[in-house]
């Protein structure tokens, strides 16, 4: 049994996304974590800005964790939890399950060119270091984040986000 930690979903948020989350696989060992405590326990390593390998100790194995968040980024499971889980709370604001409008920006990020070689320097901003790119509802919910090279201009972004390539 594991402790309750703030970054646990409660039983009603578990129980909208359970669904989401693939099948174990047939033919290899049966599954042996509940995948309720797999999820809090990846939640907490996102949420506590942990390493997989500093887990609490009560939680399971981080070569597992780590194993099934690789998995579900690539299958896009993840995706799929935060756009259920955002029409969610869309919904219970008494709004449409999916926007009308969103708001799109940019941010350079500084970082130090002698740690990472591979910086691209932003000519706009006059800043080295990676641009995200995020778009949000009029509530202020994150809709989509896209990281990128500080070189890549707004406008080729912001055109790919109205086309709808940015945000799926």
């Amino acid at each position: 049994m594991t402790k309750n930690y703030p970054s646990n979903l409660t039983w009603e948020k578990w129980e909208l996304i359970a669904e989401l989350f693939p099948e174990a696989k047939s033919g290899g060992r049966p599954r042996t974590k509940y995948m309720y405590a797999a999820v809090n326990a990846i939640l907490y390593v996102l949420c506590q800005e942990s390493t997989w390998r500093a887990l609490a100790g009560d939680l399971p194995p981080w070569t597992t964790l780590y194993g099934y968040f690789t998995r579900w980024r690539k299958d896009r499971t993840c995706l799929q939890v935060h756009d259920k889980l955002y029409q969610w709370l869309r919904v219970g604001a008494s709004r449409e399950p999916s926007p009308w409008e969103a708001a799109f920006d940019s941010q350079s990020v500084e970082t130090a060119t002698m740690i990472c070689t591979d910086v691209v320097f932003d000519p706009g901003k006059q800043i080295h270091g990676p641009k995200r790119f995020i778009t949000v509802d009029l509530l202020g919910l994150v809709l989509r984040v896209l990281v990128t090279s500080a070189s890549v201009p707004e406008p080729a972004r912001g055109k790919g986000a109205r086309s709808g390539r940015f945000i799926r």
